[in-house]
């Protein structure tokens, strides 16, 4: 994808949401944007508040000189003084860390929509986020919880996932935030094939592998061993593989998970994946990649990405916050839209 705004040096343009004003967000915001290896890579805009802003470089005596615009065609995107769409007017004096609200709610929706419109008019060619709180979500009347529920509604996407990608470990969820009483009975042949079709099409598209390999996880322990400790396998999991096969994707047969991390890790023989549900993936990925992992929507018409952790509100505005993770989902969105 590219974009017409893409100017210096014709690096893409990036947004990046501050997330909410109350949490860590603006504080790796400006982290990120202090470090200069981001403008070697991309032109960076910050889509949020400059009075939040401002009171973290305060806080983090960071020597740089936010201004205003009000178009991307107006940036300079040069190194120190970075720009930013002001989408809030936050009293930076009343503001509470750590503390949700309402007002804080309306300000991070207002820069995730303007992000996705901007994307989506191809003014920008790809998003990183900073993170946001689900409570202030509701306060400010959401009916969604989280980034990636908007972003494919706000995009009219059906199939997507989350993707989790690290230096040496790449997976996707079939199921994502539900119970693990319920992830038995919400996989199905369909969207096993789905996220099996998804994954492959994002890693051509956006990530430049031509023949991706795919991994996938079994369900129960030791794969179900022929049906011994659960039929998943044989009666939804082996039939979605199947189908994927028949449709010329390259995906192996369920593998026990307890030695499939190991192994796709020490041979690298996997591009990616397919984890069942939410903790059979995250807890080894984050065993790995703790503070350098991101995850990013794929099945979307554009790109995001997003540091993998929350809004850290008990370290808030106490300038400890590490950037190390926005500052990989930037790396990642400027890869993917270069590819």
């Amino acid at each position: 994808m590219k974009s017409t705004s893409q100017l210096r040096n014709n690096l893409p343009v990036i947004g990046i949401t501050m997330g909410d004003p109350a949490g860590i967000g603006p504080e790796i915001a400006c982290l990120a944007l202090s470090a200069p290896e981001i403008y070697e890579i991309c032109n960076p805009i910050i889509l949020g508040d400059i009075n939040v802003l401002e009171k973290n470089l305060e806080l983090l005596k960071l020597n740089l000189k936010p201004k205003i615009i009000n178009k991307i065609k107006s940036a300079c995107f040069l190194y120190g003084e970075p720009e930013i769409i002001q989408l809030s007017d936050i009293d930076k004096d009343k503001l509470m860390p750590g503390i949700s609200t309402a007002q804080n709610g309306t300000a991070m929706l207002s820069y995730i929509d303007k992000s996705i419109e901007l994307a989506m008019a191809k003014k920008i060619d790809g998003i990183a986020t900073c993170p946001i709180t689900k409570t202030a979500l509701k306060m400010a009347g959401s009916k969604f919880h989280g980034h990636t529920e908007l972003f494919a509604k706000a995009t009219d996407t059906i199939n997507y996932n989350m993707m989790f990608v690290g230096s040496k470990l790449k997976i996707v969820l079939v199921t994502i935030h539900i119970p693990l009483s319920e992830v038995s009975k919400s996989i199905s042949i369909d969207n096993i094939y789905q996220t099996i079709k998804t994954t492959c099409t994002s890693l051509q598209k956006k990530f430049g592998i031509k023949h991706p390999a795919l991994a996938v996880a079994g369900l129960n322990p030791h794969a179900g061993e022929n049906s011994m400790f659960g039929d998943e396998e044989e009666k939804i999991i082996t039939p979605a593989i199947n189908l994927a096969k028949k449709h010329g994707f390259n995906v192996s047969d369920p593998i026990p998970p307890d030695t499939l991390f190991h192994n796709a890790i020490k041979d690298k023989n996997y591009d990616c994946i397919v984890c069942m549900y939410h903790d059979q993936g995250l807890i080894p990925f984050k065993m790995l990649h703790f503070d350098d992992g991101i995850n990013t929507t794929i099945g979307l018409p554009i790109i995001r990405t997003s540091c993998d952790h929350g809004t850290a509100y008990d370290i808030a505005y106490k300038g400890v916050a590490n950037p190390k993770s926005l500052i990989q989902a930037i790396k990642s969105a400027a890869f993917q839209a270069k590819n």
